[in-house]
């Protein structure tokens, strides 16, 4: 038995060469102009050390924020801006920043000539601006911008911003009351209102005045000579959209009341419509809190909302509203409408379309084409739609019915192109209404994503590419109306990923467009491959199998074998056993990877699937446990019959829902030898009102949350377990007492179990000291009880 007080409290460091690679760089990310002529690539910084997390936070309505640069406390951000032409051979030109600059909000100005951004100092953030011609950086504002909740800026024009301003005389912060004013009173008179486990909620009036406090911003215009001028005073701004014509800007704002049960972004908020003056032009919506009535996913707010501007038109403002009362439950015909409203916003909205399921997002193109999606979650089912905005009266038209968990059926996502003002919209090849769709291309034989043109007026489908062994290669950027000149991503098993300039009909690359190399060379000679494999009741599975660096299966035999899981749910059977992994993917462990223990001369099973299918009137987490079972044994039988592993040593371990399932499953099972859970929710009673895709509450399905509930069945787990939890996780549902009480039930239990919660981190870690760590416990437990 360990004595708590005797056990090391100290950062430790994993074995090499994982403390090497752990330090390399990450894969950048790339951000093209608007016309596509320019490029910039962000690179992200290593492991940021835990003192970067040390700075003060302040938990408010479901937000975590530094209130030394009043803005989100974790913001992520790059370390380098690198600039080229896209077209050309010319090497990268980097931005002159400081050295340890911290770059966010990194956004193109609509002429594609200018590169706004934010560099983060000690005291908040400020407003930079880059010529891609000079490539000389200039400030536009002081440390003032507010990025506590919602877009610190955005371009109105390609001479001016506006900008969410930190008020210059607000004054210190509101002091927390040494007494107590009095008690703290909630109260619900009639009407359901259930929502899910939320964290970092309001909790006192003191919380309230803080949340106004740092939420609170003047909207000023600022060009680009750093001339400022006021259009809103002091008020709770989550973001000002300018309409594509920049001549207005579409403004919303919260108020009270607040809520202790729910984050902001259910708050009470108007929207109103504003010219670039600040004028008030038109009311669009005075939006009252979202309390919910029931647990269904397809529940929406009444009156208006998915508000915005029409991408495709000069300032046309566009929105939906529920025709069942936002109830899903309700027996109806129709479940939305689709309205639109020009400037100058005078006029009665016109009604665009109808929709059976509930609206799910549009697209727009031009007058005579807009693509609409509609959901409905009880049936995974989704259609498209192209309907006809210049005339709502033409029946719309039908392009896709199809279940969203069909992956093999998926037609791919429209391209999109800049329009005539700022925004994108449908790319058309020239003449036509012909689009392109690209996809992923899941198939039986395996993932090979696709670039097809799509006729809307006949229906028909055109190939025009397609990804070839041993690559899996995407499109990100169609160039060109044609789609002739494509910006890729492609990797193999050998190459990491890298972007590449291309001519679709030679299938030639003209020259590469970013550089990164092997992080891990340490790893090169690693094999993986996609594994299929069945379960029980003939539901086709797969995983990914690693198997480490010079592994020979006659020489080595057997492995010790780690599995790492997550199960998802299905409707539908068919769809559950669909391939939608590919095996030419570049594998190189970052952050706290499993794939880490490759090192270590382990082997690895990832993600092998484990559906839980409840199809036509059954719920899937009925027969949770015992699906979960079957899909585990599925798997352990393979790699046993494989012959690279010892039914003797496999582990299983996951992450969020995956802790959960690891959990469940050395409870229900003898499988495996340990157990490694990171993150989990191990108590559902802890989260009544639904969890991950479970719709109905406690009440509803006692048995099922009760016989879901790992701890309910914590006196069955004799394997040794790892439980690991970052102490400010933000998660819905998986806050740290989930481990802490499992912990507990298992030291009282006699269990073997050690429990480790990360300062400061997270539900996923991000220091370099808790990453490395968390690694270090990984290696520590497969070496004692797998190994």
């Amino acid at each position: 038995m360990e004595n708590p007080s005797s056990i090391e409290q100290i950062w430790q460091s994993p074995p090499e060469p994982i403390a090497q690679i752990l330090n390399a760089p990450s894969p950048p990310s790339i951000l093209l102009s608007p016309n596509r002529q320019w490029m910039v690539e962000l690179e992200k910084p290593s492991l940021q050390a835990i003192a970067h997390f040390a700075e003060p936070e302040i938990p408010l309505a479901g937000l975590l924020l530094n209130p030394k640069t009043n803005a989100l406390s974790r913001l992520s951000f790059y370390q380098n801006l690198k600039i080229r032409a896209v077209s050309a051979g010319e090497s990268d030109r980097t931005v002159p920043l400081p050295e340890s600059a911290q770059i966010g909000y990194v956004k193109w100005s609509p002429n594609s000539q200018k590169l706004a951004f934010t560099l983060t100092q000690d005291t908040g953030l400020e407003l930079w601006v880059v010529d891609v011609d000079s490539l000389t950086p200039q400030q536009l504002t002081e440390p003032i911008l507010n990025a506590a909740y919602g877009e610190p800026y955005r371009w109105l024009s390609d001479e001016a911003l506006i900008c969410k301003i930190i008020p210059t005389y607000r004054g210190e912060p509101p002091a927390k009351p040494n007494v107590p004013s009095g008690p703290i009173v909630q109260e619900n008179f009639s009407g359901k209102s259930p929502s899910r486990t939320y964290t970092n909620l309001l909790k006192n009036p003191h919380d309230e005045a803080l949340f106004e406090y740092y939420l609170s911003a003047n909207l000023e215009k600022v060009t680009l000579d750093g001339h400022r001028t006021l259009l809103v005073s002091e008020s709770l701004i989550y973001e000002a959209v300018p309409s594509p014509n920049s001549k207005y800007l579409l403004l919303t704002q919260l108020h009270r009341p607040f809520s202790y049960q729910l984050p902001a972004p259910f708050f009470p908020k108007t929207l109103q419509v504003i010219d670039d003056t600040g004028k008030l032009i038109y009311e669009v919506a005075n939006v009252p809190l979202f309390v919910r009535r029931t647990t269904k996913f397809d529940e929406v707010r009444t009156g208006r909302r998915e508000i915005s501007w029409r991408n495709d038109a000069d300032a046309t403002l566009h929105w939906v509203e529920a025709l069942d009362n936002g109830d899903p439950t309700n027996d109806v015909a129709k479940r939305d409408a689709l309205y639109e409203l020009e400037a100058p916003f005078t006029g009665t909205p016109k009604q665009l379309w109808q929709s059976e399921y509930r609206f799910h997002h549009i697209l727009w193109g031009k007058e005579d084409v807009a693509l609409v999606w509609e959901r409905w979650y009880d049936t995974r089912k989704e259609r498209i739609w192209r309907i006809y905005p210049q005339t709502p009266d033409s029946p719309p038209k039908l392009l896709f019915n199809r279940s969203y968990e069909d992956k093999y059926s998926d037609p791919g996502s429209p391209m999109t192109t800049l329009g005539h003002q700022r925004y994108r919209v449908l790319r058309f090849a020239p003449q036509s209404n012909t689009i392109y769709l690209s996809g992923r291309g899941a198939s039986p034989n395996g993932v090979h994503p696709f670039l097809d043109s799509f006729d809307l007026e006949t229906g028909d489908t055109q190939r025009l590419w397609q990804c070839q062994d041993p690559y899996f290669e995407d499109i990100s950027y169609v160039l060109d109306d044609e789609a002739e000149t494509l910006i890729s991503h492609r990797q193999s098993k050998t190459e990491p990923p890298n972007y590449f300039l291309f001519h679709r009909t030679d299938n030639k690359i003209s020259h590469a467009l970013t550089y990164y190399q092997d992080p891990a060379p340490q790893l090169a000679g690693l094999q993986s491959e996609l594994v299929k494999y069945q379960r029980a009741d003939g539901v086709q599975l797969s995983a990914k199998l690693y198997l480490p660096p010079g592994y020979d299966a006659t020489r080595d035999g057997t492995l010790p074998i780690l599995f790492w899981v997550y199960p998802q749910e299905f409707k539908d059977k068919e769809f559950a056993g669909q391939i939608n992994s590919s095996e030419n993917t570049f594998s190189r462990p970052s952050y706290a990877s499993v794939l880490f223990l490759l090192t270590q001369g382990y082997a690895v099973l990832s993600g092998p699937t484990m559906p839980i299918i409840g199809e036509d009137n059954i719920e899937p987490n009925d027969s949770y446990v015992e699906q979960l079972i079957a899909g585990a044994k599925a798997a352990v039988d393979y790699v046993v019959e494989r012959g690279v592993a010892d039914p003797h040593r496999i582990g299983i371990s996951g992450h969020s829902y995956g802790a959960f399932t690891t959990v469940n499953l050395l409870a229900h099972t003898d499988l495996f030898c340990m157990g490694i859970a990171r993150s989990g929710a191990y108590n559902r009673t802890l989260t009544p009102f639904g969890f991950q895709q479970e719709q109905r509450h406690f009440w509803e399905a006692t048995e099922t949350y009760i016989n879901m509930s790992p701890f309910t069945h914590a006196a069955k787990i004799t394997a040794p377990l790892l439980l690991i939890h970052g102490e400010k996780d933000s998660n819905p549902g998986t806050y740290p007492l989930q481990t802490e009480r499992l912990y507990e039930a298992l030291k009282g239990l006699g269990a073997t179990v050690r429990s480790v919660i990360l300062p400061l981190e997270d539900h996923g870690y991000y220091s370099r000291e808790a990453v490395g760590h968390v690694l270090w416990e990984m290696v520590n437990w497969c070496d004692k009880y797998l190994k």
